[in-house]
């Protein structure tokens, strides 16, 4: 199995999820006791909030190469938003990186979904990279009216682990005719599971932690 290597930290509630998903996925598809090697490199996530995009590429190019040397051999962003950066990482990465978007994709195909709801931070939800990759896959992808409220949620809420608006993301996406919703930014499945909404729910950061393990030992 290869080592995987995590830039986390974007937010440190979100990379707590993906270990968690690490462990109970492994727990399911493997031998007991059976865990993939992973190295995380946790980034100082004040400092990328307040950093303009050229500064965030630099520390993200930066954990790449710190994962790198510690003997990372499969990459991954714990995190939707940096994804506007991909390209420019996987130009400097020695290694193979899985992208969020791809697993999305991926699953989305899987459940027959084709219109996409997509819900995230406002620069995942707005400038349209995320968006221009699904469609570029054959999917419909609506922008919901709300990304101010859906970003101050993410930031002012859930990177704390407060659910108190929970209700409200619910009645959010209910308001709109999809087959399925994305939650395109790793914090939310903390707050939305499937059921807790009338369409199918695409945990962003459980499919990624399952197409990091199946490419991991392929």
């Amino acid at each position: 199995m290869k080592r995987i290597g995590i830039i986390g930290g974007l937010s440190p509630e979100s990379t707590l999820y993906y270990y968690q998903e690490f462990i109970r996925l492994s727990r399911e598809n493997f031998e007991s006791n059976v865990y993939p090697e992973m190295v995380i490199y946790s980034i100082n996530f004040s400092e990328f909030l307040n950093s303009d995009w050229e500064t965030r590429l630099k520390i993200l190019s930066s954990a790449v190469k710190s994962l790198e040397r510690a003997g990372a051999e499969l990459l991954a962003i714990a995190s939707n938003t940096p994804h506007k950066v991909l390209p420019e990482l996987e130009k400097i990465a020695e290694s193979d990186f899985v992208s969020i978007i791809d697993a999305v994709a991926e699953r989305a195909r899987e459940i027959g979904a084709e219109r996409l709801l997509l819900t995230g931070t406002r620069t995942t939800m707005k400038e349209g990279f995320y968006r221009k990759e699904l469609e570029k896959s054959g999917f419909e992808v609506t922008i919901p009216e709300e990304v101010e409220e859906i970003n101050s949620i993410i930031f002012e809420d859930l990177v704390f682990g407060n659910l108190q608006r929970k209700n409200r993301l619910v009645e959010i996406i209910n308001k709109y005719d999809a087959d399925a919703v994305i939650l395109g930014c790793t914090e939310l499945p903390i707050a939305i599971s499937e059921g807790d909404v009338k369409m199918n729910v695409i945990d962003s950061a459980r499919e990624h932690v399952r197409l990091i393990l199946r490419k991991a030992i392929e």
